[in-house]
Formats: C-alpha cells, structure tokens, sequence
C-alpha cells in the first residue's frame, strides 16, 4: 500500500502522521511519499488539489483521500490497517 502526505514545515499534525507513516513502513511495509510545501509544491496548487481553506496535512492512502492527520489515523484504525 502507498500512503502520499502533502506537508509543511513546523506543523504538528504533519510531524504526527510523519511518524504513523514511519511505523507503516517499518512494521506493515508500506510505501511512503512525503511532498512538502515550497518545495514541492506551492499553496495555490495544494488548493487546486484539496480545496480552498485545506488545512495540513493532506493523506492519500493509494488513491483513496483520507484527509488530514486526525480523519487518516482515524481510517487506517477503524479499517485495521494500523
């Protein structure tokens, strides 16, 4: 499974789900992608992408969007994948 997370710096949440994706890989043998804002990508395009007034981070478990840190953990526990 790939799990993709649009992040940026100095964001909780997105050091959160850092560390979920960290065990998925470690533990599960997930793939992980991590984008990260002005790097990767810039604002406009994160909105473009989720909707204006997105918060971070922004998950994708293989083509499925789960959200942010909160909904995704959320779904990977009540789906038992973490």
């Amino acid at each position: 499974m790939k799990l993709t997370i649009y992040s940026k710096t100095d964001c909780p949440y997105c050091t959160k789900i850092k560390q979920v994706a960290e065990y998925l890989v470690n533990e599960k043998q997930y793939s992980v992608v991590n984008y990260e804002l002005n790097t990767d990508f810039t604002r406009e395009q994160f909105y473009k992408e989720f909707g204006q007034g997105s918060t971070f981070p922004q998950v994708i478990l293989d083509d499925k969007h789960l959200g942010g840190c909160t909904d995704a953990v959320r779904y990977l526990q009540e789906n038992k994948l973490l």
